[in-house]
């Protein structure tokens, strides 16, 4: 049995609990807020057993196996080094943090510990993402040329939402871009060129961003993230000889299609079970189980590769946290 905390008790932390009871031998026995009472409240509602009033009692229970981190991703780095700190494994909700400085320094510290880390990118773990990912190294479409992704949300959001907060990283590139710009690493790698657009809110936050990645291959990814109104949030990766479609919500899929020439195209079914973070928790447990310290689904390399992309597209776009260059 493996003994799951969670750090935070917002949407994303009530979530990940449902989800957890689809796991095979998991266990939520802990959860820690800022404040007992919201720590509480979460415990009676999931039918926790402890609930602590701060991030460093949870982090000391030693009876937990893995922490996942939930809270908005300002607190990530801070969150997750009080666990490992503590020895603890830790999930941690996407993105890592808000620049590469701050990642590179948690995956250095798990690292030095000899404790589990990794990233939330649930997208990642998805069977059907799993499934495109083995037809496009089966030869499927031949040799990708081209992503092409979007993810906006619509708004307008109120001035209160964490959304249009820049100290806590807000805008559409950490919370949704990070998806597209995903998807295409997980396809085509490190980009060798990165040019970016994006109309910037008056608190300093990208409301509508494009980004176009270039490799020196000649293969091309166009993304784009939004908060200003609801795209398809659908996916294409196009082959030499096929393409494969993902419908919406293109990181969650029910299905893909693929389209290959001189063939009638074939659409390839999965049955949605509850709200699809269980694939990243089975992934946590498979990795203890096996004594890693990072997983080869979600490594450590690729956080810190696509840490560096967000880096890279806030540089161009004028985004500048407080306190970080």
């Amino acid at each position: 049995m493996t003994r799951w905390g969670i750090l935070a008790t917002g949407n994303i932390a009530a979530r990940f609990a449902e989800d957890l009871t689809l796991v095979p031998d998991a266990e939520l026995v802990a959860v820690g807020s800022r404040t007992a009472e919201s720590a509480e409240r979460f415990a009676a509602k999931h039918g926790v057993a402890r609930a602590y009033g701060s991030w460093a009692e949870l982090a000391a229970d030693p009876d937990l196996d893995v922490v996942y981190v939930a809270t908005p991703h300002a607190a990530h780095h801070q969150a997750t080094l009080t666990c490992l700190d503590a020895g603890r494994a830790v999930l941690v909700e996407k993105p890592f943090t808000l620049d590469l400085a701050d990642s590179t320094a948690l995956v250095e510290t798990a690292r030095s510990r000899g404790v589990f880390l990794m990233e939330a990118m649930w997208m990642r773990c998805n069977p059907l993402i799993l499934r495109m990912v083995e037809l496009v190294a089966e030869g499927a479409i031949g040799t990708v040329t081209g992503v092409r992704a979007d993810f906006s949300m619509a708004g307008p959001f109120p001035p209160e939402s964490r959304l249009r907060a820049l100290a806590l990283g807000g805008g559409a590139l950490l919370d949704v871009g990070i998806y597209p710009i995903s998807l295409a690493h997980l396809l085509l790698g490190a980009p060798d060129h990165v040019r970016c657009w994006a109309k910037i809110s008056p608190e300093g936050v990208d409301e509508n961003t494009g980004i176009v990645l270039g490799y020196d291959s000649g293969a091309v990814a166009t993304l784009s993230c939004g908060l200003l109104g609801a795209s398809a949030v659908t996916a294409s990766i196009t082959g030499t000889t096929g393409r494969i479609e993902l419908p919406s919500l293109f990181f969650r899929p029910d299905s893909l299609t693929l389209h290959r020439s001189g063939r009638e195209p074939e659409t390839i079914h999965a049955e949605l079970v509850g709200n699809g973070y269980q694939y990243e928790a089975i992934e946590v447990q498979r990795c203890l189980a096996e004594g890693l310290s990072e997983s080869p689904l979600v490594p450590h390399a690729t956080t810190l590769e696509v840490m560096g992309l967000l880096d890279d597209v806030r540089a161009q776009i004028g985004v500048v946290y407080p306190g970080r260059s």
